[in-house]
């Protein structure tokens, strides 16, 4: 009898354990996800600024992780929305394609000059600039942003009222964007050095000093001069063997008169 109770209660217990566990996963599925604060707060904003056909296009498709968080809302006002055709297999595109991959304040926005591009969450649809300066001169391809700063309650969520949709196809391709910019240019290849050349042979020292020396050169004598000079050594050296015979003669001489 006690073991049949024993196992009566091991079963009861497993069962309960069972049912809560169950009761937990369908509770849980049933909660809506913490990650969407910033979308819910975001949405709150957007009907509170009586966007709420932007707000119904949102509702109308699955928790989408892109537009959860670090995203900026390009958002046509009612009236416009009302005015334009969008078949529900088109309303993700048409989401994406009004989305900036970065929450950008229009602050932020009016530092882009004229001539940038902005991506959208829309794979290959780019966005021109067009910066005037001005509140409202601030043009994304054919629509200008007229209510900045809707939505700013959420930290990663930022959104602002245009005015007019869009159009679906770019002016604006991947391949024009990146013919426009500035090519970098490759870094120089490395050079290499230049062979040491032998040192420049000594000038040859010229044999008579320059006029700049210390010594200078005697000016040369004219052609003649050699015979002047060796007729006057030769007429001295003649007068000096006459006197020398003179003195030899003149005692000799008196000798043999005496």
């Amino acid at each position: 009898m006690t073991i049949k109770l024993m196992a009566t209660h091991t079963i009861f217990t497993m069962f309960a354990l069972l049912m809560a566990a169950h009761f937990k996963s369908i509770s849980s599925t049933n909660l809506p996800p913490k990650d969407d604060q910033d979308l819910r707060l975001a949405m709150e904003e957007m009907q509170k600024a009586n966007y709420f056909t932007f707000v119904m296009l949102l509702n109308m498709l699955p928790l989408d992780p892109n537009f959860l968080t670090n995203v900026t809302f390009l958002m046509p006002n009612d009236r416009m929305l009302s005015k334009t055709v969008i078949p529900e297999n088109a309303v993700s595109s048409f989401l994406h394609r009004h989305s900036i991959p970065s929450p950008l304040i229009f602050e932020h926005l009016l530092y882009i000059p004229t001539g940038s591009v902005l991506p959208s969450l829309m794979p290959e649809y780019l966005m021109n600039v067009s910066n005037g300066g001005g509140r409202r001169s601030f043009v994304l391809n054919n629509v200008k942003i007229i209510s900045p700063n809707i939505c700013t309650v959420g930290s990663s969520i930022r959104c602002h009222g245009i005015d007019g949709v869009l159009n679906p196809e770019s002016n604006i391709s991947l391949h024009t964007c990146s013919n426009t910019m500035v090519p970098v240019p490759p870094p120089p290849s490395p050079v290499a050095p230049q062979p040491l050349l032998p040192p420049p042979p000594p000038s040859p020292v010229p044999f008579f000093s320059s006029p700049e020396d210390d010594f200078p050169v005697p000016a040369p004598l004219p052609a003649d001069s050699s015979q002047h000079i060796s007729g006057s050594s030769k007429l001295s050296l003649g007068r000096k063997v006459l006197k020398s015979m003179a003195t030899i003669l003149v005692p000799l001489m008196i000798g043999v008169s005496i």
